[in-house]
């Protein structure tokens, strides 16, 4: 008994199936956005690397704050509500923990 290629598409499997619980991925994959979000990834994984290492203490806020802003930006460009106040509340605290550590108050 032979195996048959897949030959449908998955526009065509979820047509077929005609259920609200398929949801086929709407994230667009390669424009801008695409590239801003895995950027932002990666800057925020450095900067929770930078953390847990622990040697230069305020360079994991810098990564995070330009990984944050790059999601507060993919969440305002998808209309994602969740993800812009996620980001945005978090770039407002990294920004006062990197002015709390150049100016530190006494």
């Amino acid at each position: 008994m032979a195996i048959e290629p897949i030959k449908e598409k998955l526009d065509e499997k979820i047509k077929k199936l005609n259920s609200s619980r398929v949801f086929k991925k709407v994230t667009p994959k390669g424009d801008l956005s695409w590239y801003v979000k895995w950027i932002s990834v990666f800057l925020i994984l450095f900067a929770t690397v930078a953390r847990s290492v622990g040697t230069v203490p305020h360079i994991d806020m810098w990564f995070g704050l330009f990984g944050t802003i790059g999601w507060a930006w993919v969440g305002y460009l998808w209309h994602d509500r969740a993800l812009l106040v996620l980001n945005v509340v978090l770039v407002t605290l990294l920004v006062l923990g990197l002015a709390n550590f150049y100016f530190p108050t006494v």
